[in-house]
């Protein structure tokens, strides 16, 4: 099988399911893209952002920073300087344990200088953003049930649109950072969908699952299987115990969109069996 022929059948795996729509958007994408995406992850070099946290009344989803993390693992073992981008109180919980870089919640007039500056600092190689909202034509942000979330976000869309170096982003609904891409299409589901764009776009059924997805791809590429120590119900119990939810629930459960963890654990043996490593 050819990276392209396995990127290909990834995709294909990913939307599956399909619960909010997403083989719809995957037949508006250039076939590849986890391929493109993977790509992009092994070039890049020193500081690599990852964008993620979708608020959720008064926290974070679980969909998102578990796929965050993986990246963020996976990235350090090639060489990089993953910094995970986000808001409180997600990047609170974090900082303990990982490189966070903290930008302001519900300030969208300083959003743009604050990106700024950031992307100054790190002087970034490669953006990720990983279920982050987006902002849509109105200025403002949206979850799946129309609601205006503004007031929770902090704006992470200025870190692609102002960033030099190319972007991925990752997103399973259509109102997240990326789906810009594909604004026609979007506009066929039933949502108040982001018009942020990317270099790449990434679906999945949940977007932590495309993390997994394109580290499966990077296996391959690497000959070494990149997801063989990923322990997914060991990182629910750690966003759990700092205060995280099911994004569809909105209850701190060990649960991604409602989905438990032995459907992810599932799918990664899946993933680990496409690219040949079981």
């Amino acid at each position: 099988m050819t990276h392209l022929q396995l990127s290909i059948a990834i995709e294909n795996a990913m939307v599956a399911r399909n619960p909010r729509g997403m083989q719809t958007l995957q037949a508006a994408l250039e076939p590849g893209y986890y391929l493109r995406a993977a790509e992009l992850l092994e070039q890049a070099t020193g500081n690599v952002l990852i964008g993620t946290g979708f608020p959720v009344n008064d926290t974070y989803e679980t969909d998102g920073p578990l796929g965050a993390i993986a990246l963020y693992n996976a990235l350090e073992h090639l060489g990089a300087t993953p910094i995970l981008v986000c808001g409180a109180p997600l990047a609170d919980a974090l900082k303990t344990d990982y490189r966070v870089h903290k930008i302001t919640v519900g300030q969208p007039s300083s959003a743009a200088s604050e990106a700024r500056e950031a992307l100054a600092h790190y002087s970034p190689s490669l953006i990720i953003s990983i279920e982050r909202p987006g902002m849509a034509k109105d200025g403002h942000y949206y979850n799946m049930r129309g609601e205006d979330i503004s007031p929770r976000c902090a704006a992470f869309d200025y870190f692609l649109t102002l960033a030099t170096c190319p972007s991925v982003a990752i997103g399973d609904g259509g109102n997240e950072i990326g789906m810009g891409n594909i604004a026609q299409t979007v506009a066929q589901l039933d949502i108040t969908p982001s018009a942020t764009c990317c270099d790449e776009l990434v679906i999945a059924d949940v977007s932590n699952w495309a993390a997994h997805g394109i580290i499966a791809m990077l296996s391959a590429r690497r000959g070494e299987d990149l997801l063989a120590g990923w322990d997914n119900l060991a990182q629910l119990h750690y966003l759990s115990q700092r205060g995280s939810v099911d994004g569809v629930s909105r209850e701190n459960t060990l649960t991604e969109d409602g989905l438990d963890s032995s459907i992810s654990e599932a799918l990664i043996l899946q993933l680990r069996k496409i690219s040949g490593f079981c």
